[in-house]
């Protein structure tokens, strides 16, 4: 006799499906967790009662609440990453290129704040736990590379200064992006700047753009 549907146990593929969508909500609500409480201040019991999971579950998947804040933390860099590698700056050329990613950089800071939480936090922590994770490090290699072909390729076209280093190139870059996002309130209020503000943000961008150029471009003459 064939067994009910409704007690039937699902088939592996459907059981593999519901994990990893538990997992990935898992994911989605420590992250908010994490970015609003800290890794000390965040708690597994909040994120497995907002997930409708529970503790167990949740270190099955990640181990321990350590685990799972790096998983967080290599997941929010994988989505710079990934949006970066979508901007298809081979077609530019090596000026427009640069801008390009100049501008981007800063959207994305903007448009993710939470993004600018973890990263704080992972520096209150002193990159204890990047340093444990050769995935975050390879993901983040991945931008030094698309500067490195943008640079050189400047450099050959004589537009660029020679030897130009990527990662000071990319530092740059972050700078402003980053500070505009974790000194938000505090610069505010300070100089009465709205850094929220779409106009400012527009002169930013522009601003950004024109200092990264002006670092990397070839002296007339």
């Amino acid at each position: 006799m064939p067994p009910n549907q409704d007690t039937a146990p699902p088939p592996p593929r459907s059981r593999k499906l519901d994990a990893e969508r538990t997992r990935q909500e898992i994911l989605r609500v420590a992250r908010e967790e994490f970015a609003e409480h800290g890794l000390s201040g965040a708690r597994v019991d909040a994120i497995a009662a907002r997930t409708q999971t529970s503790k167990r579950m949740i270190y099955y998947y990640f181990g321990s609440k350590e685990g799972l804040y790096l998983e967080v933390l290599g997941q929010a860099y994988a989505g710079i990453r990934a949006l970066e590698r979508e901007l298809d700056l081979q077609s530019l050329s090596p000026l427009d290129a640069i801008r390009r990613i100049a501008e981007f950089t800063l959207d994305y800071h903007d448009e993710h704040p939470d993004f600018v939480r973890l990263v704080s936090i992972e520096n209150i922590h002193h990159g204890r736990y990047i340093a444990q994770s050769e995935i975050i490090r390879n993901l983040n290699s991945t931008v030094i590379e698309v500067l490195e072909a943008i640079l050189r390729r400047g450099e050959r076209e004589g537009l660029f200064k020679p030897g130009i280093d990527p990662v000071d190139v990319h530092l740059m870059m972050s700078a402003v992006s980053f500070y505009r996002v974790s000194n938000r309130h505090t610069f505010g209020r300070l100089f009465g700047r709205d850094l929220e503000d779409a106009g400012l943000k527009r002169r930013h961008k522009q601003m950004l753009g024109d200092a990264v150029l002006g670092y990397v471009l070839r002296e007339a003459g």
